[in-house]
């Protein structure tokens, strides 16, 4: 195998050749560094690359770990030390990190070589990467279509063959939704499961670091290393950690997959509704029983996930402030005109809109009219997943209710952009997979 040939590998298939010393860590980053620099001036996914730094732990990797000299791009909302972490926003231009996600830590643990800080809409909110300040990210499978968002970025890079693997990071479906469009594999982990220390907060809630790779079986690889306890998050779970790899291959033979007849209706493309009957109508013949069921607080869904992730951000961003770090107005005159100059030069449009609305669902007469009620809502739809886990052992639906669309489509258009982020909320481990390719990026 050439060193061009490389970067088409999965992570299984690169592990293989590294510990049969058939291939060294150095030339696996000088292969992938070659596919960045041939392809990456047409997608726009990496933000940053620190080659030389990549090269050196290359050159110390031991092979013989779990992830041992595999390197993996990484969302540029996720601190790596000494490297830039902008989350694509004018406020953050020029930060460096100065301290590591415990995420970043556990995957070198595991011998796994973080390479590239890959773009994103500006602070993860957004669902095509358009809303990123530093450059727009195009679908490696049609350049005139955006590769979702928020981890945008990421999903391209893997698609492209320019990335084994990277971390994203999911509130709404920004993991699940680019793996979606970029026709790759992306996991949103269960909340608690993967530490969200040292990840820039968006909805502190919600928010969770997840994997997007090229097959299921890389996905489980970086599980492994990335889930666990830790006592620098408060909200990490305490449990131990399953071997992700250990069942693949299992067939699907008494496996209840339910069915939601709320999410098959009116608004989901064709091409979507067909691609999921399929994937049903095939999973069906491997043995899996599919059953009907009913999540009736489907439809209440969007409006609460805008109204607590917009809550969770206006006090989140409270911190960009031009004081301690980051953008800051040039001449004010005083305290309040550096804070308010500072957040209007530094933010863009949509985390703008986000902020403005989260405040406004925060504030004094509208607390328990919006924001303690939709707590209330989110509670009635985790219940109607419980139930609905009663009787199944997974959901299938699709991850959007839309293929890849155009560039410029829908960015003017907040409303239709929300749409995307349509399945959240129930804190459940939900996991994209491309059912089918379609030409366009379709």
């Amino acid at each position: 195998m050439t060193g061009t040939d490389l970067p088409a590998l999965s992570i299984a298939d690169l592990q293989l050749l590294l510990r049969r010393r058939e291939v060294s860590p150095r030339e696996v980053i000088d292969s992938l560094r070659a596919r960045i620099e041939a392809v990456d001036s047409e997608i726009g996914a990496y933000l940053s690359l620190d080659t030389e730094a990549a090269a050196k732990e290359a050159d110390k990797a031991n092979v013989d770990l779990p992830l041992g000299g595999v390197p993996v791009a990484i969302k540029d909302i996720i601190n790596v030390m000494g490297q830039p972490c902008t989350c694509a926003s004018k406020a953050l231009q020029g930060y460096r990190a100065t301290y590591n996600a415990t995420v970043i830590r556990k995957l070198r643990t595991a011998g796994a070589i973080p390479f590239g800080k890959t773009n994103l809409d500006e602070f993860a909110m957004g669902s095509s990467t358009e809303n990123s300040a530093m450059k727009t990210t195009r679908n490696p499978w049609d350049l005139s279509r955006v590769p979702g968002g928020s981890s945008g970025g990421s999903a391209a890079a893997v698609a492209a063959d320019a990335a084994f693997g990277a971390l994203g990071s999911d509130t709404g479906g920004s993991v699940r939704q680019p793996a979606a469009l970029s026709g790759v594999v992306g996991f949103k982990p269960t909340y608690g499961r993967v530490s969200r220390f040292g990840l820039v907060a968006f909805a502190s809630s919600l928010d969770q670091i997840g994997p997007l790779t090229k097959t299921v079986r890389d996905s489980a690889l970086i599980m492994n290393a990335i889930a666990g306890h830790d006592s620098q998050d408060t909200t990490a779970l305490n449990e131990p950690v399953p071997d992700y790899a250990a069942k693949l291959g299992n067939d699907l033979r008494g496996v209840r997959l339910g069915l939601p007849k709320e999410y098959l209706i009116e608004g989901i493309d064709a091409q979507v509704k067909a691609a999921i009957n399929a994937a049903v109508n095939q999973m069906n013949s491997l043995g899996a029983e599919i059953i009907e069921v009913s999540l009736p607080t489907t439809e209440y869904a969007i409006a609460v996930y805008y109204v607590l992730a917009t809550a969770e951000a206006s006090a989140n961003l409270a911190r960009f402030d031009g004081v301690r770090y980051g953008y800051r107005a040039k001449n004010p005159r005083d305290v309040l005109d550096l804070y308010g100059r500072t957040r209007g030069e530094g933010f863009g449009s949509e985390v703008k809109r986000r902020i403005i609305l989260g405040t406004y669902v925060l504030s004094s007469g509208y607390y328990d009219a919006y924001y303690l009620r939709a707590q209330k809502v989110r509670e009635l739809v985790r219940r109607d997943f419980a139930r609905a886990f009663e009787k199944v052992d997974a959901l299938i639906s699709p991850t959007s209710p839309v293929p890849a669309f155009k560039l410029g489509e829908r960015v003017a258009d907040p409303l239709q952009m929300y749409l995307a982020d349509i399945f959240t909320i129930a804190a459940r481990p939900p996991i994209a997979q491309t059912v089918i390719h379609k030409s366009s990026a379709q």
